[in-house]
């Protein structure tokens, strides 16, 4: 199979946090010319994956916002892309382990070896595992598999740039991974709203 580039989607919040996508999304992931879209969960409302899948395919796996959505995404996605075994989850775990974190996280702040142990807890043998949940960005190698998280493209309160923000992931013919985070710059949510920013403010 020829290389594939995929848009890497996560906590969008629409309209729990802010009513629509983010302005530059859209545009974004047409712009990387994407082939599928992977969304992470905490989509909110099936709106979202109407406007995505006007993009390409959508893959969604359910987070702890999207309980009432119907029908409901799975908790986790496994899909094959040359030759990778590639994971989908939104990074809650169940919901003992996503209290549990709530409370880790007021004592030790974001620690990605949290995420390493529940990502990894029931599906050990992934070569690549995608989430979201933290609205903090990741990509990293562990002991040769590689977690990746694209930040929230809603809310990037727990990242370095404090932005919003999508990913591309590229897999070539031979399964090797290229990713990228492309902010989303030129907007801020307030109020529920996006609010366009002046050039000098972004």
């Amino acid at each position: 199979m020829p290389a594939v580039t995929i848009g890497v989607v996560a906590d969008t919040h629409v309209p729990d946090r802010v009513d629509s996508l983010h302005p530059g999304l859209i545009s974004g992931l047409r712009a990387a010319g994407v082939e599928r879209i992977f969304h992470l969960g905490d989509i909110s409302t099936n709106r979202v994956l109407d406007e995505l899948v006007q993009v390409a395919p959508v893959t969604a796996v359910c987070g702890n916002r999207d309980l009432w959505m119907q029908p409901q995404p799975a908790w986790s996605a496994q899909v094959e892309v040359n030759g990778l075994r590639v994971v989908l989850q939104h990074g809650m775990g169940n919901w003992v382990t996503y209290w549990l974190d709530k409370f880790q996280y007021l004592v030790q702040g974001y620690r990605f070896e949290r995420y390493h142990r529940i990502l990894t807890r029931e599906i050990t043998n992934a070569d690549v595992y995608i989430y979201g949940h933290t609205h903090s960005c990741e990509e990293r190698w562990e002991n040769g598999r590689f977690f990746f998280n694209p930040g929230s493209a809603s809310f990037g309160f727990l990242s370095t740039h404090r932005k919003p923000s999508f990913g591309i992931m590229r897999i070539s013919e031979t399964g090797k991974v290229e990713t990228r985070i492309c902010l989303l710059n030129g907007y801020r949510a307030s109020r529920g709203k996006w609010i366009s920013l002046d050039q000098r403010d972004i």
